[in-house]
């Protein structure tokens, strides 16, 4: 077993320090001058401990050592392992905001500044786009496979597309192809270098373009793209004057799932948990902000009632055709608490949800 290194309680006055924070001492100087970026895959032995000397992990004890993606490791092991070159040996202090967060009891992993001793093995390069590829003017690169006609979708249009996502292996991820539906967003609401590509498309095109993604193997996604068609974005909906909070004449279930009914419906079937269905929505957090809607799409949702949020899989069996509701859904029906930079609303999520039918 690895000796527990003296200095692991606190970072020395010696070590060197990164702008983010992060700590390091060279144990043993490497070879050659080659170091890894954070699309490669790296293999290294190391051993890790808490600040009072307990060690949480070691590929050394194991006897084996490991090998994974840099861009999906914590992200003082990303940044830490880019500063090293083959067979350097490093001692790293790192805090907990490039770690696992603050300790939380019962949690089940490290909390708190740790410690690694980390030895560089291998770098695997990570595949990269072809030389011969065409770029937009952020870089992305591409290349176009069969051409299209007419003209291209403005920044405000409702466009509609097939995606086929493969890693840069060529292992495939998503295939919209296999949906019952090709996805349809408006064109300003994709993530920048898809809406950067699909914007200089015209209905018809197909391209190979390769996705900057720092969290995908290689950090890109080689995807197929094809332009289905487009059209203009029918008018949002208002904000309800009510999204901030749950009014006091709101229903509730024994869940915390609050509702209105804002029309009546026709029909007197309800959906089973196990229904697809189809439906007109929108969703909006407390702030007013709307995050999703598909009637600004310009057409209507299926989805099994048991493939979503407990909030919607509730919600909507209380309805039959025909209806309409505004449903306050707390966070823990829905997507949980609020975390900056995931990429999802979080807290009490406002919906307002028209039953169209049940589908199957």
């Amino acid at each position: 077993m690895p000796e527990t290194p003296t200095d692991v309680a606190a970072v020395p006055s010696d070590a060197m320090k990164t702008e983010s924070g992060l700590a390091f001492k060279i144990l043993q100087a490497g070879t050659g001058d080659e170091k890894p970026s954070s699309a490669d895959a790296v293999t290294v032995h190391y051993s890790g401990w808490t600040t009072d000397g307990k060690m949480f992990d070691s590929s050394v004890e194991r006897g084996e050592p490991t090998s994974f993606p840099l861009g999906q490791v914590i992200a003082g092991w990303t940044e830490g392992l880019q500063l090293m070159v083959m067979g350097e040996k490093r001692r790293f202090w790192i805090p907990e905001d490039l770690a696992y967060g603050p300790v939380v009891a019962g949690s089940g992993r490290p909390g708190g500044m740790l410690c690694f001793d980390v030895e560089l093995i291998g770098i695997k390069a990570a595949p990269k786009p072809p030389a011969d590829t065409e770029k937009t003017d952020s870089g992305v690169a591409y290349k176009i496979i069969e051409e299209g006609a007419g003209e291209r979708p403005k920044v405000d249009d409702v466009v509609t597309f097939h995606f086929i996502a493969k890693t840069m292996d060529g292992e495939t991820v998503q295939d919209s192809r296999k949906e019952q539906s090709p996805p349809s967003m408006q064109l300003a609401k994709l993530p920048p270098a898809l809406s950067e590509i699909i914007s200089d498309m015209k209905s018809g095109e197909q391209r190979q373009a390769w996705l900057p993604e720092p969290q995908a193997p290689g950090g890109y996604i080689d995807a197929e793209l094809e332009l289905v068609l487009f059209k203009a974005a029918p008018p949002a909906p208002a904000v309800p004057e009510d999204v901030a909070e749950v009014p006091a004449d709101a229903e509730r279930t024994a869940s915390g799932l609050a509702f209105k009914v804002i029309s009546e419906g026709t029909g007197k079937k309800k959906p089973k948990e196990s229904d697809t269905v189809r439906v007109h929505y929108s969703g909006w957090t407390t702030d007013g902000e709307m995050f999703d809607s598909s009637v600004t799409r310009g057409e209507p949702t299926e989805f099994p009632l048991n493939g979503v949020i407990k909030g919607w899989t509730e919600g909507v069996q209380l309805m039959v055709t025909g209806e309409k509701r505004r449903f306050w859904i707390p966070a823990e029906l829905a997507y949980g608490p609020a975390v900056p930079g995931s990429g999802r609303p979080g807290g009490m999520l406002v919906f307002d949800i028209d039953f169209l039918e049940i589908v199957s």
